[in-house]
């Protein structure tokens, strides 16, 4: 009877955890049952589209501190019924978007600014009478939704959107970065319980390592104002271009075509490392506007900074798997083992759970340091981002006396959850600087630039490994010493009003001080900068009336609104306020600004679908590069995860019903603080693993190693898949590959196989051909020979 009922138990698990997997496959149909993001399923329905967006292109005009940008988004319907095109895609922080347009063949709609639900709600009648409309709204300041309704089969219908943004030098180089993809967010509500507005994070995913579905194309255009010294790179290949000393054309590679899966950053200096100070004025029809950039002083000596105290918070929830967490185990390496005998520090890990190393701050002994770095090089990634409660267990440990208190967190901002992060920073601020290190190649900046400006700390932004150990560089190094404390403005007979910042701050870099807001009068009087340079008084004039009003500086106008706006949006994330709401719906009507309660619309005149009603397809978006399946899969995953700073490694989260926790806990609560379940091939060993590289031609083994390590995620997943039909495999397997001039595969050959690996040699073959290397030196032609080991 007792061997019936456990049968029974085992049985109903079994169906139940079925179920569970099963729901990963969602269909578009019900995502709105969830907030959680899943991966693409194809339609059985040939005639519907759902893959409508087939190019993104964004031009960029820089002049001095200005950047200019157009975004044009082409969607076409390839299929054979009407749709409904929505695309979640991300902007930058900063961005003021100001304007937008849609074309369909001849005709071209310039878009309205509208209350957020009365441009929802004409965009919603003209979907219902048969007109082609679009519809741009914000569910994030760096998060942006675009809906864009009938599209006729055959149509190509051109969306444009246009803002503008600051750039602030940090130790003499300018830096411009353009998001493109949005990464997927951990959520833990079901739809029935937020408001409609955060149905964005329900997003099909393509799944790790394919390509975007749509083309990528960027060209930007550089009017320095001052002769540029260097321009580079660094997320993509680029062509650039000197038209003279100070303007440079930058356009994107065509071999970058599948580049949307990653930010593009672009950085510049100027001549003799300088940057561009002085006072920016426009006079508008009713409103005058100003931006003032002054130079601070240099740094002071480290005898006069008090002794430090650093609490780590790391983030090891599922979607740090792989690349984003091997960056943040190089970054805390560095920061926690460069630390002075004179600091003290303490470790927190979070996922799901989070697990703390000591319950107050230890110093920073080589016993110590040690400890800390093994443990957090034993970390694998799983489980969900529960951010939240790991800041708060940090904030309430108890401070040490005369001790100077950071905090540093190392995440992908994967949450949902800005908002409440945002709300305990401000409560507690003035009990620690805070620094925020984003991991990834697509990270969420709002979260990661948002909890730095509230923190008064600044942003950290890692895609790459290699640049894990330059930013710990460039962190101890702004935190070496404060440039300018007990920061004043006086501006003196300069008539100012509606200044921002309020309040300045302490500078910690090498960077200028910002301030901007609105004049009267007429540009007179001196603007006096003052401060403390460690123990020495700073001051710094401007003469107002040398500088002119130009008609090119029109952005300022946005640029203040915007940051009005989101200092707004700051406090009503404290404490939400219909005035506030007020006051930001103003200030997006008044000045033509995308807000969180202002909208674009624009509606054709014309009735295009006559009959039936047009199918609504969400745009699937590529995983952010190096970010894995987990980041998708693993929002379902087991989200109680616990640590271990004395005990082995804990290894990669494998997938469990929720029953079945739910059962395993009534039997035994405190496995809930063991270690995670491993997956089956973690237990059965069954992992392939990268050998030896010969090379010839003009690239490193270093540079190969590191872009083949990477993907050994994606080679594990041709592994597995093999092992369903042969149960071992076992051996070394060598190819070679032929990569040209650009860094393009055009050649895979197997060199060396083994018994019965027949599917896994065609689904490597697969893969490494699809492989971009870095163009070789020289632009030879280069040979690789690679080996892989079967465990």
């Amino acid at each position: 009877m007792i061997l019936k009922k456990k049968f029974c138990i085992i049985v109903i698990l079994a169906v139940m955890l079925m179920t569970t997997a099963v729901s990963y496959a969602q269909q578009e149909t019900n995502v709105d049952k969830t907030l959680s993001p899943y991966f693409l399923v194809q339609s059985d329905d040939p005639d519907v589209d759902r893959l409508p967006l087939k190019s993104t292109h964004a031009e960029v005009h820089i002049s001095g501190v200005i950047a200019d940008v157009n975004v044009t988004q082409v969607y076409k319907n390839e299929g054979k019924k009407p749709i409904e095109a929505i695309y979640v895609f991300p902007a930058s922080t900063k961005a003021a978007v100001y304007g937008m347009k849609m074309t369909i063949g001849e005709r071209t709609i310039t878009a309205n600014i509208r209350e957020r639900e009365q441009a929802r709600h004409e965009y919603n009648q003209a979907k219902q009478d048969g007109k082609s409309a679009s519809l741009l709204e914000q569910h994030r300041p760096n998060v942006f939704q675009m809906n864009v309704a009938n599209i006729l089969p055959s149509d190509v219908i051109k969306v444009e959107l246009k803002y503008t943004e600051l750039l602030i030098p940090t130790d003499k180089v300018y830096k411009f970065a353009y998001p493109t993809v949005v990464g997927p967010r951990y959520v833990d509500q079901q739809s029935d319980d937020t408001g409609s507005a955060e149905t964005w994070t329900s997003n099909p995913y393509l799944r790790q390592g394919e390509p975007p579905t749509y083309m990528f194309n960027m060209s930007v255009h550089i009017a320095a104002g001052l002769p540029i010294k260097d321009i580079a790179c660094t997320s993509h290949k680029t062509r650039i271009d000197y038209k003279s000393p100070s303007f440079a054309n930058i356009n994107l590679d065509p071999t970058e075509s599948n580049g949307g899966n990653r930010d593009f950053i672009l950085k510049y200096r100027l001549a003799g490392d300088k940057i561009q100070t002085g006072l920016l004025l426009f006079e508008g029809e009713s409103e005058k506007f100003f931006l003032l950039m002054m130079q601070p002083p240099k740094k002071v000596m480290k005898s006069q900074i008090p002794p430090r105290e650093y609490i780590f918070i790391v983030d090891v929830s599922g979607s740090m798997h792989g690349f984003p967490l091997d960056i943040s185990k190089k970054l805390l390496k560095d920061l926690i083992g460069n630390l002075r005998p004179t600091d003290r520090f303490n470790v927190l890990l979070f996922a799901g759970g989070s697990q703390l190393m000591a319950e107050q701050s230890l110093p920073a002994t080589s016993q110590n340091i040690t400890r800390a770095i093994n443990t957090i090089e034993q970390q694998r990634g799983g489980g969900g981002t529960q951010l939240l409660p790991a800041l708060q267990k940090a904030l309430s440990l108890s401070k040490t006396e005369g001790f100077s208190r950071s905090i540093v967190i190392a995440t992908d901002g994967f949450v949902s959850v800005e908002a409440e992060v945002f709300d305990m920073m401000r409560k507690n601020l003035g009990d620690a600087n805070m620094f925020a290190f984003g991991i990834g190649s697509s990270v969420n900046r709002h979260l990661i630039e948002g909890m730095a400006r509230i923190g008064m700390g600044e942003p950290f932004v890692i895609t790459k490994p290699d640049q894990a150990l330059i930013t710990a560089k460039k962190f101890r190094k702004l935190i070496e010493s404060p440039v300018l404390t007990g920061i004043k403005v006086d501006f003196g007979k300069f008539k100012a009003y509606d200044v921002e910042p309020p309040s300045i701050p302490d500078v910690l870099a090498d960077r200028p001080v910002i301030v901007f807001g609105k004049w009267h009068g007429s540009p007179l009087g001196t603007i006096s900068l003052q401060g403390y340079t460690g123990k020495h008084r700073f001051l710094k004039k401007i003469d107002v009336s040398k500088t002119k009003a130009l008609e090119s500086n029109s952005a300022l106008r946005y640029l203040w609104a915007r940051h009005r706006i989101a200092l707004l949006a700051d406090y009503n994330r404290l404490n939400k306020q219909d005035e506030r709401v007020k006051e930001v719906t103003n200030l997006g009507l008044t000045y033509n600004l995308l807000t969180a309660y202002t909208s674009f619309v624009a509606v054709d005149t014309q009735i295009r679908v006559q009959d039936g009603q047009a199918v609504t397809v969400k745009q699937a978006l590529p995983l952010p590069q190096g970010v894995s399946d987990y980041a998708v899969g693993g929002n379902r995953a087991f989200a109680g995860k616990a640590f271990s700073f004395h005990g082995p490694a804990p290894s990669v989260l494998g997938m469990r019903s929720k029953v079945v926790e739910e059962s395993m806990a009534q039997k035994k609560e405190d496995r809930l603080t063991t270690e995670p379940e491993m997956d089956s091939a973690a237990r059965d060993k069954n992992v392939i693993e990268l050998g030896e590289i010969t090379v010839t031609g003009g690239l490193s083994e270093t540079s190969i190693r590191e872009l083949l390590e990477k993907q050994m995620h994606s080679f594990n997943t041709c592994y597995k898949q093999a092992l369903k039909k042969q149960s071992q495999l076992k051996g070394k397997i060598i190819f070679r590959l032929v990569v040209d001039p650009v860094g393009q595969v055009i050649n895979v050959h197997l060199d060396k196989g083994v018994s019965n690996a027949k599917a896994f040699e065609t689904c490597m073959l697969q893969k490494l051909k699809k492989l971009r290397f870095p163009a070789p030196e020289k632009g030879i032609k280069t040979v690789i020979q690679v080996a892989f080991l079967l465990k």
